[in-house]
């Protein structure tokens, strides 16, 4: 049986519509698959940095409660040290004697957080005068400045140089070394020299103490990636 022109367009008309209409469908699934992917990798993505934001958390809490605890234990040892009624060095706490005074107050003169040449010259100036001894000079150099603009990461003990020069009695110098150890600053002799003059001994010595800066509580910031 022939078929009409007309019947055949139609149905060219209807295939090509039905074509077109697959097409649509293949391409909004397409769409739809492609958004679907992505989608899910910017969920995992978003899913896995909020597991590391949650865990940073985490981890900063609990070094929070350590501090905390650690905190309370540090002032609490602290009080104790403080309050004890003999000093380390054997002296009052509320006295003003030369071995009187508070643990901390003497622990920080031991140990300064903060560079004082002046400071320095001065303590071992009183504890050799009050030995007897005649200073015929001082060597070294105030370094404040460099000091001040100097950049410690970590607080170290750092030195402090200085040459001395005293004029002093044969048992003098024998105590020489012992007087300086009534300085409440720690002081280690590198060099000594003994010169004999007119019935004196001239001591001279290379000699270094030290302090350290003091710790700062610094607050960081860290970037979750």
């Amino acid at each position: 049986m022939a078929v009409s022109p007309k019947t055949s367009k139609n149905k060219r008309l209807l295939i090509d519509k039905a074509n077109a209409t697959m097409l649509i469908f293949i391409g909004v699934a397409a769409f739809l698959l492609v958004f679907a992917i992505f989608s899910a990798k910017a969920l995992l993505s978003q899913s896995s940095y909020q597991s590391k934001v949650i865990k940073e958390k985490q981890k900063a809490f609990k070094q929070l409660q350590i501090n905390t605890k650690n905190v309370d234990s540090l002032v609490a040892s602290y009080g104790s040290f403080a309050s004890e009624s003999q000093n380390v060095l054997g002296g009052n706490p509320t006295g003003s004697g030369p071995r009187d005074g508070d643990n901390p107050r003497i622990v920080l003169d031991a140990l300064p957080s903060k560079y004082d040449y002046p400071g320095l010259i001065s303590s071992i100036e009183k504890v050799l005068k009050e030995g007897g001894y005649k200073i015929e000079s001082y060597g070294g150099s105030d370094d404040e400045i460099n000091q001040q603009n100097a950049k410690v990461d970590k607080p170290t003990p750092i030195e402090m140089p200085f040459p001395i020069t005293v004029n002093t009695s044969f048992e003098g110098a024998q105590l020489f070394l012992t007087t300086l150890e009534r300085s409440i600053r720690p002081i280690y002799v590198s060099k000594l020299t003994l010169t004999a003059a007119q019935g004196k001994i001239v001591v001279s010595i290379s000699a270094k103490t030290y302090y350290q800066p003091e710790k700062v509580l610094k607050i960081t910031k860290k970037v979750v990636k």
